[in-house]
């Protein structure tokens, strides 16, 4: 047959060798400082770009919408108290006070552990041992999702939250830590809310700079 040969494949993108990136957020000044000199074709080159730009463009538009929400929670008592603890910021504080409503629905801090679907399953046969499995995940998902988001963070920071989760992480792994965690933070919103109180571990610099 006549006409020149096919090219040949390119290779596989784990092909280019590419280490994994050093900084702990390769979207920071410095990731991308690494990323940008990372040796990969053109295209490739391109599509990075084009995701980059998506990325700043999304991260305008949620600027935007915390922008929003700090001005309509601004005079909240209870946004402001659940701000005061370690990892939940404004989006998460005003996120679960939509999904909690009035925390006198709410009689013990189980029943909202429970609306939460944070609870563990348990199992029991008879009038033997009773075994607790993974959790529910029978209620508010997107709150439950907000709430494990902020025991990430406060994993980070210092304080009795993250010498929780290190112990936890210690015997059960990081995913039942970071559960552990969120299903404590639901605890303190129902004290805090029920008592009137701030978070007593509060760091003062950290709440003011949320405030801000």
């Amino acid at each position: 047959m006549s006409g020149s040969a096919p090219p040949p494949p390119r290779p596989p993108r784990w092909r280019y060798l590419i280490p994994k990136c050093p900084h702990a957020d390769l979207f920071n000044r410095r990731g991308r400082d690494w990323l940008a000199r990372q040796p990969v074709p053109d295209d490739d080159r391109a599509a990075i770009a084009r995701h980059v730009r998506e990325l700043d463009r999304l991260g305008e538009d949620l600027a935007a919408l915390d922008r929003d929400i700090a001005q309509d929670t601004l005079e909240d008592e209870a946004i402001q108290r659940l701000i005061t603890i370690t990892g939940v910021n404004l989006a998460v504080a005003a996120g679960l006070m939509v999904a909690i409503g009035s925390i006198e629905r709410f009689s013990s801090p189980q029943k909202l552990v429970s609306y939460f679907g944070l609870n563990p399953r348990v199992r029991q046969s008879g009038l033997g041992a009773a075994h607790h499995g993974r959790i529910s995940k029978a209620g508010r998902s997107h709150a439950r999702a907000m709430l494990v988001e902020a025991a990430w963070a406060a994993a980070k920071a210092p304080g009795p939250l993250r010498a929780f989760f290190i112990r936890i992480r210690a015997k059960r792994g990081h995913q039942i830590a970071a559960v552990a965690v969120a299903l404590k933070l639901a605890t303190l919103c129902w004290h805090m809310l029920t008592k009137g109180e701030d978070y007593r571990c509060a760091r003062p610099s950290l709440v003011a700079h949320k405030r801000r």
